[in-house]
C-alpha cells in the first residue's frame, strides 16, 4: 500500500472488534479492514466511510447434512437441531440462519439452533446428535477433507454474501481517502498479489477490489441480524 499510495502505512493490530471501533473514534487508526457483520455495527458506532470491498469468490452460506441421512429437504429440519459456528459470524451463523429463513424456517422456532465449533459439529452430525450444519463453501470443503469416509449434501444455499470491506474513519482527510481508494482501483492486481502472500488470505484468491460499494449493499446483513432476533446494531452480538 505504501508503494501504491505514496503514503506512509503503519500496521496497528487490535485485539477485538470493539477495540477497532475505539481506535477509529479516537483517531488512533485511519483505516480498518472488517467483515460484513462487523461493518454494520461499526457503521452505527463510528460512521466510517467505505473505501473498497475485498471480494471473496464463492463466499456464501450453506446448510449441510449427511447425504445418506434422514434429512432430505428443508422441511425435514423442523423440530431438529441445526449447528452454527461462531456467534455473529457472517458465513457460519448469520448467513446460514438467513438461508433457512429465506426458505421459510424461523430461527429458534421451527428448529433449535446450537453453537458448536465446526469439527465438533461435523462429528455430532455423523453421530446423529444434530440434523445439519450451517457453514460456508470453504468450510464444507475442509469438513469433507477431515471426514473422507462420510458423504455430505447441501440442502440450502444462501445468496453470495456481502464482501469484506476496508473503511476509513469519518474525518479522514480527503486526499488520504482518495489516494487509498484510487490505489485499489488502479493497482488492484498488484495489491491482490501482495494480499495473497502466505496461506491465511487465500480466501481472496480470484477476487477483486470493488470501489462501487455503498452502505445499502449491507442491508442483507442487517436482515440477518433481525433473523436471529437482533433489532439494533450498536453492539457486537458475541
Amino acid at each position: 500500500m505504501e508503494e501504491a499510495t505514496g503514503l506512509e502505512i503503519e500496521l496497528y493490530p487490535v485485539a477485538s472488534r470493539t477495540t477497532a471501533v475505539e481506535a477509529l473514534n479516537s483517531a488512533q487508526v485511519d483505516l480498518v479492514l472488517t467483515g460484513p457483520a462487523e461493518y454494520v455495527v461499526m457503521k452505527e458506532l463510528s460512521q466510517p466511510k467505505i473505501v473498497v470491498a475485498w471480494q471473496r469468490p464463492d463466499y456464501f452460506a450453506q446448510i449441510a447434512v449427511l447425504a445418506d441421512g434422514p434429512i432430505r429437504s428443508i422441511e425435514d429440519l423442523k423440530g431438529k437441531k441445526v449447528a452454527f459456528g461462531s456467534v455473529g459470524s457472517t458465513s457460519q451463523h448469520l448467513g446460514p440462519a438467513q438461508a433457512l429463513a429465506d426458505f421459510g424456517l424461523k430461527y429458534g422456532l421451527d428448529y433449535e439452533p446450537v453453537i458448536i465449533s465446526r469439527n465438533v459439529a461435523a462429528e455430532a452430525l455423523t453421530r446423529g446428535d444434530i440434523a445439519a450444519i450451517g457453514l460456508n463453501f470453504g468450510h464444507l470443503a475442509s469438513v469433507r477433507e477431515a471426514f473422507p469416509d462420510k458423504a455430505f449434501a447441501v440442502i440450502a444455499r444462501g445468496r453470495d454474501l456481502p464482501n469484506d470491506i476496508l473503511v476509513a474513519r469519518k474525518d479522514i482527510p480527503d486526499d488520504v481517502f482518495n489516494a487509498v481508494r484510487d490505489a485499489f482501483a488502479a493497482k488492484g492486481n498488484e495489491l491482490m498479489q501482495a494480499v495473497l502472500t502466505g496461506e491465511d488470505n487465500q480466501k481472496f484468491k480470484g477476487g477483486f477490489f470493488l470501489t462501487d460499494v455503498t452502505d445499502s449493499d449491507y442491508d442483507y446483513v442487517r436482515s440477518m441480524y433481525r433473523t436471529i432476533g437482533v433489532e439494533t446494531f450498536t453492539d457486537f452480538v458475541n
